[in-house]
This record gives C-alpha cells, sequence and structure tokens, in this order.
C-alpha cells in the first residue's frame, strides 16, 4: 500500500515537471521562485541608483566661490602681517621665499584670475543695470593700485635687498598699504557688491556665471585648484610658525 503511495506522488510530481517544462518551451516563460524573482527585480530596480558616496558634487555658487577666494586672500593678508612685524625688529628672520611666494599667488590666482572675473563678468554687468556704479570704479581703481604694490613687493622681496634696513621699511609700508586697502575692499564686496548680484541677473545667469567661473579655474589651474592654493597658502603658513589655528586664540 505504501510502495503504491510512493509510486503515484512520483507520477504525479514528474506529470507537474512535464507540464512546466512544455509551458517554458512553448510560451518562453521562465518559471522563478517568488525570492529569487524579488532578488532580481530588486537587481534591475537599482541597476541605474547611485550609492550616497557617488553622488555628484554640489555645485558652487558664484558668490561663494568668489567670497572663498576672499577668504584665501585674506590668509595672505596674514602671512604679510607676520612680514610687517617681522621687518620692523630689528635681526629679525624674514624668508623672502615666503614674500615672494605668497606675493606670487596674489599676482597668479588673486589678480590675474579672481579680480579679472569680477572685472570681465560682474562689473559690466552692474554698470549696464545702472547700479552700485561709483562703487565699481573704485574698487576697478584698487585693482590698479594691489597690482602695483605686488610688482613693488616682489621686486623688494629678494635675500639681497631685505638685508638692507631702508628695504625691510619699504616692503613694510608696502605690505602695509596692500592690506589696509584689501580688507575694506574684500568686505565692501561680500556685503555690498556680491548680495546686489542676484538682483541685476536672472537665476539661470546666475547658474552659468557659476560654470564660467568653474571652467576658467580649471583652464588657469587645472582639477582643484582651490584647493591646490589653499594648500600652497598652508605651506607658506607653516614656514612663518603661523599655520596652527588655536595660537591665535585670546588667553583669558
Amino acid at each position: 500500500m505504501r510502495d503504491h503511495e510512493h509510486l503515484k506522488k512520483d507520477k504525479e510530481q514528474s506529470r507537474r515537471g512535464f507540464l512546466a517544462r512544455a509551458a517554458a518551451a512553448a510560451g518562453g516563460v521562465l518559471f522563478l521562485s517568488p525570492g529569487l524573482v524579488l532578488a532580481e527585480d530588486s537587481k534591475e530596480k537599482g541597476k541605474d541608483v547611485k550609492k550616497p558616496a557617488e553622488k555628484e558634487e554640489q555645485e558652487v555658487t558664484p558668490v561663494e566661490d568668489l567670497m572663498r577666494e576672499h577668504g584665501a586672500l585674506n590668509r595672505i593678508l596674514l602671512i604679510y602681517d607676520e612680514a610687517i612685524a617681522r621687518l620692523g625688529r630689528s635681526g629679525a628672520d624674514m624668508p623672502p621665499e615666503v614674500l615672494s611666494g605668497a606675493a606670487g599667488i596674489v599676482r597668479s590666482f588673486i589678480e590675474d584670475y579672481h579680480e579679472k572675473l569680477e572685472e570681465n563678468f560682474l562689473f559690466p554687468r552692474f554698470r549696464k543695470a545702472g547700479k552700485q556704479v561709483d562703487l565699481v570704479e573704485v574698487l576697478l581703481a584698487q585693482h590698479l593700485a594691489g597690482r602695483n604694490l605686488t610688482d613693488k613687493i616682489r621686486h623688494l622681496a629678494t635675500p639681497p635687498l631685505l638685508k638692507e634696513q631702508e628695504t625691510r621699511r619699504e616692503l613694510s609700508e608696502v605690505l602695509r598699504q596692500f592690506s589696509r586697502m584689501y580688507r575694506p575692499h574684500e568686505a565692501r564686496e561680500d556685503t555690498v557688491l556680491f548680495p546686489a548680484l542676484k538682483s541685476i541677473v536672472s537665476p539661470h545667469e546666475y547658474a552659468a556665471l557659476g560654470e564660467d567661473f568653474e571652467k576658467k579655474e580649471h583652464e588657469l589651474f587645472g582639477e582643484d585648484g582651490f584647493e591646490k592654493m589653499v594648500d600652497e597658502i598652508a605651506g607658506l603658513e607653516r614656514k612663518l610658525g603661523i599655520y596652527d589655528l588655536s595660537q591665535f586664540t585670546p588667553r583669558t
């Protein structure tokens, strides 16, 4: 009796297997277990889904781009401040390569790139809109004055000249003039000119400016140009011993 039941069960399984194979052959249907179907479905749905780490880096707006470059310039001004203090102390060491390096960054990254963005993309738009025109003219005049000061810094910051007391006094004064002009210059741009930009351009034009800025940066300095400049500035700070931020915290 038991053998008969086993035989009947085997025949039923064989019949079901035959029907399944026949149906698959006729209709091209692939029978999958529910678990396998779900796994394949999840895999298919996730095919084009990026993991969080693979998401594209968020775009930097044109104003954010300009203001972070001001931050880089402010770190150069701290180097100039340290140089002024050392040049005023008789016998104090002031490595000429640090000053010439800082002035070189000002020339290439600030004057030939950052300020050119303002002069070519921002100032004309403000003039055309008839807004902040007087401010734009002052800012442009200060760009030109800054270039003259940078020329003097690069000329004076050499080992032979820095040994002369008169040169040290002259260089100290030029650095002081540069710093005194650019701190209010940056502040006026950050608080007046840049915030007004959105009022004179469309959202599309504003976004396009960001792309233009990024394209120019990559053209002149390669990928991660800003980060490279920040690393260079940090190296100069280390040579002067002013890299550690905590040293600027007042003791109370």
